[in-house]
């Protein structure tokens, strides 16, 4: 099993485009990409943490790539609006790939250049690819949240 996090805003809906790959054994939550250890959702959405809300994904690589992670990414929200996703404004919002290996890395790079050259946004690409550092679950309220819930997944605009 292998691990990839992303960060496309609302991490409910982001979550549970992700569980729906064949491949995906789970997701989990949570904050990563800043300097408060153990951030709580309250801390995260004031925007001091530096945390973005992301997911945290394990897949089997036999059945799905790291590769078709990356292109569902990019087609669940908009990687061109800096530190926003729709309604949802702030640095915990912004688009990121938080990669676990360097073949991830030089994946998670060309995938995105290959998406800036191709022209399919209206601007450019900002998404951050940064290396994976403490991963925070977030409460268990959070997880699996629409599912929880019986609600369809409404906070990306894709």
């Amino acid at each position: 099993m292998e691990k990839a996090t992303f960060a496309a805003g609302c991490f409910w809906g982001v979550e549970t485009a992700f569980r729906q790959v064949d491949g995906v054994v789970e997701t989990c939550v949570g904050y990563t990409g800043g300097s408060t250890p153990e951030p709580a959702y309250q801390d995260v959405c004031s925007g001091r943490t530096g945390h973005a809300e992301a997911v945290q994904v394990t897949f089997d690589p036999a059945r799905v790539s790291y590769a078709a992670l990356l292109d569902l990414f990019w087609s669940i929200h908009d990687p061109t609006t800096l530190n926003r996703q729709g309604p949802d404004i702030g640095t915990q919002y912004r688009s990121a790939i938080f990669y676990h290996s360097p073949e991830q890395e030089v994946a998670a790079r060309a995938s995105k250049q290959r998406r800036d050259a191709e022209g399919g946004f209206r601007r450019p690409i900002v998404t951050e690819i940064e290396p994976a550092g403490p991963f925070y679950r977030a409460e268990d309220y959070h997880q699996q949240y629409f599912e929880k819930r019986g609600l369809a997944a409404v906070c990306h605009l894709r």
